[in-house]
């Protein structure tokens, strides 16, 4: 692998495992709009509770910068991971994916090449939908199945890794596999369980497990 740019959005325990996992080998740009969680990272110190991401910014040669600034963090990124905060409304029985699609339309001004990855939590058929709405064919999922204090060591030791894109596209299906691949490329475990399928199906799988 060349040393890539990668931009991820959103240092929940999410995005904040994420980004850790992928700057031990990359350089990562975690984006964030709170700008003392942004402090708090540039200062090795995790701003969410999860023992592996704290030691990992304590102790480990990690190239990653927290910033306020996504113009900076997107623009020539190779991979931007999208783990924006969607809250569902169970009154409305309905996901606000808002804050999904501003890094959307952000990475498709600043990087339109650019890859996007979205490991937020959303509706089936949603991956589908916002690349019919937006026009952009860079979008894929993959669903995470993190445990929120134990993010970082959930993706060190994965169950298993799934991307969703779309199979008829072999440019998509590449970045895909090579979006796995930095995925265990950062982890511990050997010989990870790793799957690619339609995005539909990613997204069921990731309901499914969130059910069962």
């Amino acid at each position: 692998f060349k040393n890539l740019k990668i931009a991820v959005a959103g240092t929940g325990y999410v995005g904040l495992s994420i980004a850790t996992l992928l700057a031990q080998h990359h350089n990562v740009m975690a984006v964030d709009i709170i700008p003392e969680k942004v402090d708090l990272i540039n200062q090795r110190k995790s701003p969410i509770q999860d023992e592996y991401i704290e030691k990992y910014l304590a102790e480990k040669d990690l190239s990653l910068t927290a910033t306020l600034d996504a113009k900076d963090a997107y623009t020539d990124a190779d991979f931007v991971v999208i783990a924006a905060p969607t809250n569902y409304d169970s009154k409305k029985n309905f996901f606000d994916t808002s804050a999904v699609e501003n890094v959307i339309d952000l990475v498709m001004k600043y990087a339109p090449d650019a890859i996007m990855v979205i490991k937020s939590t959303i509706p089936v058929g949603y991956t589908k939908s916002i690349r019919e709405k937006t026009g952009s064919k860079n979008i894929i999922f993959s669903p995470e199945f993190l445990r929120e204090s134990k993010a970082l060591y959930d993706n060190l030791y994965p169950s298993r890794i799934i991307v969703g894109t779309d199979l008829e596209d072999e440019r998509l299906v590449e970045a895909a596999h090579t979006f796995a691949e930095l995925l265990q490329e950062g982890a511990i475990k050997e010989n990870i369980d790793t799957l690619f399928m339609g995005f539909t199906e990613a997204e069921a799988v990731k309901l499914f497990a969130n059910t069962y």
